[in-house]
């Protein structure tokens, strides 16, 4: 056994005392955080102002609606489909003898109503040309590599382009919501180039959303991304603006404030912030994130609301055009309690699609094995790091 479990155990209660002696501190911040939020409800256009003219090193959500708005949950259509996609991918991997990926997409479509019908399917796409392993500058004197950080987000694109198929196939007059897993906002691109961010976001990721938008002229479709059990504090840090004395916040400043009001709610996430506000079913009002990437996303600018649904807060992300459409943004808010309701706790499709994409750390075993012997097939040679070989080798 690697790790030494008898160790371990005393530092676990160490960590459960302390928990439990910071729990009552927490209670009072959660209690002022709420506190600090109503009584700037009707605050709006201060609060924006202020908002606007502040520099954070932290993100400070746009209010949209009154801080305390409650939406009740609407009735679910009788006939509807859901279309979720998820995805998982096999990494680059330089121990091994060939540079390629693999990004498997899982996609669900399930229908409710009067004919209810189900559609599970994996998406699987091996990746080794060498355009497909680098994004190039156009001028050709830079490449960047398609992996990590990177090869998740075209992972995402991929999820995209997957949901944008499916839901054209859907018959005219369909009511439909597409799921994703995560986040809309591709924040990590912010690190990369611009011919990068263009090729992965713009004619990738935002160009498969516009193709979904635009199947609504005969249909009514609309799409969100689900976060469970958020860690965002996006809300409560309108709220740390809110407090501040000062006209606007410089939090380059910070350190030579000697008031620090927003001290009294640190360390609140929105999830408790709404958890003391929302009952179920019910969602927040709409918020934008500040990030610099959404100047890219036009028709596709991602708002935010918390939706309460079972033991948890949600956070749920859907681009401007469902937003501009009170139906469809009822839509999304009735369908994804109802699919909560169905999967105990999460949206049913989502977990589908999940199962749909996972991949195994056998699978990727296997994968590789493939590999290896189709190189062997075709007489090429195969060779691997000197570290890949001792990983698989017992010397104790």
């Amino acid at each position: 056994m690697a790790l030494d479990f008898a160790r371990v155990i005393n530092q676990v209660s160490e960590m459960a005392v302390r928990l439990k002696t910071a729990r009552n501190d927490r209670l009072e911040r959660v209690s002022k955080a709420i506190s600090v939020l109503r009584g700037q409800a009707d605050r709006l256009d201060p609060l924006r102002k202020k908002i606007g003219l502040s520099k954070t090193t932290w993100l400070v959500a746009e209010p949209v609606e009154k801080l305390d708005a409650r939406h009740a949950l609407p009735p679910v259509p009788h006939d509807f489909t859901v279309i979720a996609t998820d995805g998982s991918h096999i990494d680059v991997d330089r121990h091994h003898a060939v540079h390629c990926y693999l990004i498997n997409i899982g996609s669900v479509v399930l229908t409710y109503g009067a004919h209810p019908d189900a559609l599970l399917e994996s998406h699987p796409v091996v990746y080794s040309d060498s355009a497909d392993l680098v994004i190039a500058s156009p001028d050709g004197l830079r490449e960047v590599p398609v992996e990590g950080n990177l090869l998740g987000m075209k992972r995402s694109a991929e999820e995209a382009r997957i949901m944008a198929e499916v839901a054209g196939e859907l018959p005219a007059g369909s009511t439909a919501v597409g799921l994703m897993d995560g986040t809309l906002i591709m924040w990590n691109l912010e690190a990369y180039p611009e011919f990068v961010t263009e090729r992965v976001l713009d004619k990738g990721y935002l160009a498969h959303l516009e193709d979904i938008r635009k199947l609504n002229g005969d249909r009514k479709i609309a799409i969100a991304a689900y976060i469970s059990h958020p860690r965002s504090t996006d809300v409560v840090n309108a709220m740390r603006v809110a407090l501040c004395p000062r006209e606007f916040v410089d939090s380059d400043r910070c350190t030579d404030c000697n008031t620090r009001e927003c001290r009294a709610i640190s360390g609140v996430l929105d999830r408790d912030l709404f958890a003391g506000l929302l009952a179920h079913g019910e969602r927040s009002g709409l918020f934008i994130s500040p990030s610099r990437i959404q100047k890219r996303y036009g028709r596709q600018l991602v708002h935010f609301f918390y939706l309460r649904v079972d033991g948890e807060i949600a956070r749920v992300e859907v681009p401007r055009w469902v937003v501009e459409d009170r139906t469809r943004l009822e839509l999304v808010h009735s369908v994804l309690v109802d699919q909560c309701r169905r999967g105990q706790g999460y949206p049913v499709a989502l977990s589908e699609a999940h199962e749909k994409a996972v991949v195994t750390g056998v699978d990727r075993d296997t994968f590789w094995r493939m590999v290896e012997e189709s190189l062997v097939e075709e007489h090429l040679p195969v060779t691997e790091s000197e570290k890949n070989r001792s990983k698989r080798t017992r010397w104790v």
